[in-house]
């Protein structure tokens, strides 16, 4: 396969990711890969920078994450077993320091195999419920996505250990249910935008709601400023010849 493929991994990335991209302001996103074997020494590692850059992992919009994905895809090897837990984790780091409600973080995961570390995913995500973030699951391929749904979380709330997640915030799709046989994918990808987005208001607002977090001030209405009045010391006639 071309690195540079269209694949169902590019294709959610960017039927979700170009609607995200318009609530962040400066649109620079850190984009993790998990699951492969790096080099030079083929050690595998279930958190690293899909630009290769361990201090900056910060891509320029979506088109800047598909780069980075690309040519990540020439330097890695794919390699299993499939760790939730700590991409999770990385995320929660920086909700956990931001929790007055000035910013909300969205976690999208796209993955295509079986969770192999799902109690430690489970802990991540009771962990995570108290934060201001939401994850976004998207399942591609043709596997069973049964661990994704239980961590969907609509039929029972995730629990770990006795403790059960303050509130849901995990939205699971599989991205084959989106794939229009008849080739239209515009029309697909928009359905699954929608999908995938269809809880994030509600888990948002929950959180504030939660931490007694009540909107700022508007800012004032725009009033166009007058034109400035001439004075007549302030013109002159001038003559044609």
């Amino acid at each position: 396969m071309s690195p540079y493929q269209l694949n169902d991994y590019a294709m959610a990335l960017r039927a979700v990711g170009e609607i995200i991209q318009d609530y962040d302001s400066d649109k620079l996103f850190p984009a993790l890969g998990f699951g492969a074997k790096l080099p030079p020494d083929g050690r595998v590692s279930h958190e690293f920078p899909l630009n290769g850059n361990l201090q900056n992992p910060y891509c320029s919009g979506i088109e800047g994450v598909l780069e980075a994905y690309y040519q990540s895809l020439k330097t890695v090897r794919l390699y299993g077993p499939t760790h939730f837990s700590p991409v999770i984790n990385h995320v929660a780091r920086y909700a956990s320091a931001v929790t007055d409600g000035s910013q909300y973080f969205i976690l999208l995961i796209i993955s295509d195999g079986v969770i192999t570390d799902m109690a430690q995913t489970k802990e991540s995500i009771v962990n995570a419920a108290s934060l201001p973030m939401s994850i976004i699951i998207v399942g591609v391929g043709p596997a069973e996505f049964d661990e994704m749904i239980e961590l969907d979380g609509d039929e029972e709330r995730i629990s770990s250990q006795g403790r059960y997640a303050e509130r849901d915030i995990v939205q699971f799709v599989p991205f084959r249910d989106y794939i229009d046989r008849r080739g239209n994918h515009i029309l697909s990808m928009a359905r699954l935008a929608k999908e995938v987005l269809a809880e994030i208001p509600d888990q948002f607002l929950s959180y504030m709601r939660t931490r007694g977090i009540k909107p700022g001030p508007l800012p004032p209405p725009y009033t166009p400023c007058p034109p400035p009045a001439i004075h007549p010391l302030h013109t002159r006639r001038v003559s044609r010849i």
